[in-house]
């Protein structure tokens, strides 16, 4: 302290010479200027004083970050299911509560696989565990059954001071990785998996996203061209768009209910190696928009054989999103994944492509969107770009570990002979058996309105109708700037309250229009959706086709006019 006292002591002659310093420049700079005195020190840069400055428009800096300088492929990146028709479903919903008078009562938001959103209810096993997780006091309490509270012990002791809290390793808690692996050997009856070959993300999409950063590279002509079914999934295109690799798209065949034809692959191939190339093969199954299955009892496996086939014969990287492996509702249709059927083609085959499969806790029976829970299995990977994969996924720490738990739930739920299961039994059927019912209901009345043709909902949570859109909603639609069937989406919502996501947003054929709407709402409040569709429906196609028809008159009266004057 003697010590201290003394160091002050002897600083304070110094002190005081720069403060004498300090006061001459400051009272030179206020004899220089004719404005107010400048405050000196730090608190000349307080931000307390901005808004008092602002209003002066030659004291205003340039902006560093504006539309000009922004990343171009940021400005490229479009994602329709949260796009311009949500923002006015939004606008919509605040004015209703404000008070303000609409046609509708409430806005329904069927843009987009937000489960528990449209009333769906959590299953109570996941969030028992996940509640002990968070919350482990709760282990003592007698309202929770044994099972849950032996899964969460299980994950808290692979969490870093057992709380949940804790980052993980950046591939996942391990106790879950091997679930997940032991999930997905029962899952593909024998197939065996590797737990290390898992990782935990933040839902499918951080996966999807990681997998592209490591496939982009190149410029110009050798620029990473990715396959894309059409229609897709947006997340995909926006993606591309924002990794700056070339998108590449291949059709599905609507008029045989979505199918995935090997000759069109050929020829997006071919198409695309003219001007980048083509390194990545994205699959959707079963599909999103369409809610197509690819892979069904009642057709035969060469399908699925013969895309695997032509990845390794043009030495694509195979990204399989399986996300909705559970949302499998045709009597007709079993899930099987690219990763089973690619083991039964033989080791030359399941030894050489490279595959990576997404699974999440967003979408199947529990739809926990909001746990952010996911996870992928890489097959075949170079190890030495595995270690690359690893340091990318340590940029980001770890994945939500709450999600992670949930994950767990779902590749460990309770056995037969736990006290969990039958309520869990009868609630994942509940939930699976409610959206066949409503997979069936959606298809058969959009069939039933003139100018809406819907294929079966075998899979997935999502139809996929085309729509016939009159030439005049089309020239208006151009005189607007907006693709036909987002003047469509846009009229549905301010008529009716109904939120759907225009096709123009997924991709389709050049002359065909659709929207996708999710079959999530509650069997009674779908049908109410369904039948308000369809007289909006008829009231469109009514009202477009009675001004072409006054058109028609109107050039009529007008040419029979001009033959009567005389020459």
């Amino acid at each position: 302290m003697f010590r201290l006292q003394h160091i002050v002591h002897r600083s304070q002659p110094v002190l005081h010479r720069m403060k004498s310093i300090n006061s001459y420049l400051w009272q030179d700079a206020r004899l220089k200027t004719q404005g107010p005195p400048v405050q000196s020190g730090l608190k000349r840069f307080s931000t307390a004083e901005a808004p008092v400055e602002a209003g002066d428009p030659s004291r205003m800096r340039e902006r560093t970050l504006t539309m000009e300088t922004l990343n171009p492929q940021v400005k490229a990146v479009e994602y329709a299911v949260r796009g311009p028709i949500v923002i006015k479903a939004g606008d919509l919903e605040r004015r209703l509560q404000q008070g303000v008078k609409q046609p509708f009562t409430e806005v329904i938001k069927a843009n987009i696989g937000d489960a528990h959103a449209m009333g769906q209810q959590p299953i109570t096993f996941l969030r028992q565990v996940v509640a002990l997780c968070c919350f482990p006091e709760l282990l003592d309490s007698p309202a929770f059954p044994d099972d849950a509270k032996q899964r969460a012990k299980r994950i808290l002791q692979d969490c870093g001071g057992q709380s949940l809290g804790s980052y993980s390793a950046s591939q996942g808690v391990e106790c879950i990785r091997q679930d997940i692996a032991d999930y997905i050997t029962r899952r593909d009856q024998g197939v065996l998996s590797d737990w290390n070959n898992i990782y935990l993300t933040t839902g499918a999409s951080d996966g999807i996203m990681s997998i592209l950063k490591l496939l982009v590279s190149g410029q110009g002509s050798s620029r990473t061209g990715v396959m894309i079914p059409i229609p897709q999934y947006p997340l995909y295109s926006a993606a591309i768009s924002e990794l700056g690799a070339v998108q590449i798209n291949y059709y599905l065949d609507e008029a045989n209910c979505w199918a995935l034809d090997v000759e069109e692959l050929q020829r997006a191939y071919l198409t695309a190696k003219q001007h980048c190339q083509p390194r990545v093969l994205c699959i959707i199954n079963p599909g999103n928009p369409t809610g197509r299955m690819h892979l069904c009892q009642v057709q035969s496996k060469k399908c699925i054989e013969e895309v695997l086939h032509f990845a390794y014969e043009e030495n694509l990287f195979v990204m399989a999103d399986e996300v909705y492996q559970d949302n499998v509702y045709s009597s007709d249709c079993q899930f099987h994944s690219f990763k089973k059927v690619l083991c039964e083609m033989g080791p030359e085959y399941f030894n050489n492509v490279e595959l990576a499969s997404f699974h999440s806790t967003s979408k199947g029976y529990t739809g926990e969107c909001g746990f952010r829970g996911g996870y992928m299995e890489v097959l075949n990977m170079d190890p030495q770009v595995k270690a690359q994969l690893v340091k990318l996924l340590s940029v980001r720490l770890c994945p939500p570990v709450s999600g992670q738990a949930a994950m767990n739930v779902i590749v460990n739920p309770p056995k037969v002979h736990e006290p969990s299961y039958a309520q869990f039994t009868k609630e994942k059927s509940s939930v699976l058996d409610a959206l066949a019912h409503k997979a069936r209901l959606t298809e058969q009345i959009l069939n039933s309105v003139p100018g809406i043709k819907c294929n079966p909902v075998q899979g997935a949570m999502y139809a996929f109708p085309q729509i016939f859109i009159p030439p005049r909603a089309i020239q208006e639609a151009q005189s607007l700037s907006i693709a036909p069937d987002m003047l469509y989406c846009l009229k549905l919502l301010e008529e009716t309250g109904i939120c759907v996501v225009p096709g123009s947003g997924f991709g389709q054929r050049e002359g065909t229009y659709h929207f996708r709407m999710t079959i999530l709402p509650s069997p009674g409040k779908l049908e109410v959706l369904l039948e308000k569709m369809k007289e909006f429906h008829l009231r469109f196609l009514e009202e477009y086709s009675q001004q072409e028809q006054q058109i028609t008159i109107t050039n009529q009266d007008h040419h029979r006019q001009m033959s009567k004057q005389p020459d």
